[in-house]
């Protein structure tokens, strides 16, 4: 009997835990009763009772367990290290605000027996905010137009990992690993399909998501996928730089041929100062994007330091 795993990732999830443990069970019973299952709870270090109702879920029912961090990891690196600690035959993750249909599971696992070892689930639409999913959008755009790999537009990292591609995972021993990216890249090796769905909108709590996460996730993309913010800085800093020169020889001719009557003034001097020290403080930061990105590698962190896991070591 083949046997699915399904990774649920939270984060203060207190009023949907349970929710999705009991929607998770339904589907697999019905729609896929002649598989196995385990349910997998990574907790990213909650602070308002999330862990308790995880626990008690548990202490229920053997083949759901739970995986606690000592501390909040990040969007990225928990959902990813849960993955690879999943005992099943195909892995599932799925958010635990309800945003990722659980409809869609049976789906995913029809496409897996269909012979595709990854299956990418992709928003078609979604009932977030308009504004917001205009910006993801222009975002998916934009780093699937200037990275080297083919980037995967409206991909959350929702779909279905046969355990081949697991053990790749693995393999990649990357201390920030950006799921969305290793998917592109290695996806179409492993028969990849997509699948498209509609994104619902959360069913309880708020968001976990604010500038400075989607920022952190943006360049994390552009940094480990992308060349073009040095390409950039390059071009930008030649460019510059030969209309800073023409503009010298101009204003030297002007100077020689109308000594008495031309003056420059220090406006001019004035606003070259401030924009090409705009332009140096913003390449500067966007190099220093890269240099933290190596600097994270170097160090190599664990992906996630466990604080306890439960039901791990026993058989249902």
């Amino acid at each position: 009997m083949k046997k699915i795993s399904i990774l649920v990732p939270c984060f203060n999830e207190v009023e949907n835990a349970e929710l999705m443990a009991e929607s998770l069970i339904n589907v697999l019973n019905e729609a896929l009763s002649e598989y196995d299952y385990e349910i997998v709870f990574i907790d990213n270090c909650s602070n308002d009772g999330t862990r308790n109702v995880i626990e008690k879920l548990c202490a229920e029912n053997s083949k759901i367990k739970a995986i606690f961090n000592v501390t909040n990891f990040g969007q990225f690196n928990s959902p990813f290290y849960g993955m690879c600690q999943c005992s099943g035959d195909c892995v599932i993750p799925i958010c635990c605000d309800f945003q990722d249909p659980v409809e869609m599971i049976p789906v995913f696992v029809k496409k897996w027996e269909e012979g595709h070892k990854v299956v990418s689930g992709i928003k078609t639409s979604s009932k977030e905010n308009g504004f917001i999913y205009f910006l993801r959008t222009i975002y998916y755009k934009l780093i699937k137009n200037m990275s080297d790999v083919k980037m995967i537009e409206h991909f959350t990292g929702f779909g279905l990992y046969d355990k081949t591609f697991i053990e790749l995972l693995k393999k990649l021993d990357d201390p920030i690993p950006f799921m969305r990216g290793i998917v592109a890249e290695y996806g179409e090796g492993f028969n990849m399909v997509e699948v498209e769905y509609e994104q619902a909108k959360r069913r309880a709590g708020k968001t976990h998501n604010n500038f400075y996460s989607l920022y952190d996730a943006a360049m994390l993309s552009f940094t480990s996928y992308t060349k073009i913010g040095l390409r950039l800085a390059t071009f930008i800093g030649l460019a510059c730089s030969g209309i800073s020169f023409i503009i010298a020889i101009f204003y030297l001719v002007l100077k020689l041929v109308r000594w008495n009557s031309f003056y420059a003034g220090t406006a001019p001097m004035t606003i070259g100062v401030f924009f090409l020290g705009g332009m140096q403080l913003l390449f500067i930061g966007l190099i220093g994007e890269y240099i933290l990105n190596i600097n994270t590698r170097v160090i190599h962190r664990p992906v996630v330091v466990e604080e306890k896991r439960i039901n791990f070591d026993k058989t249902p």
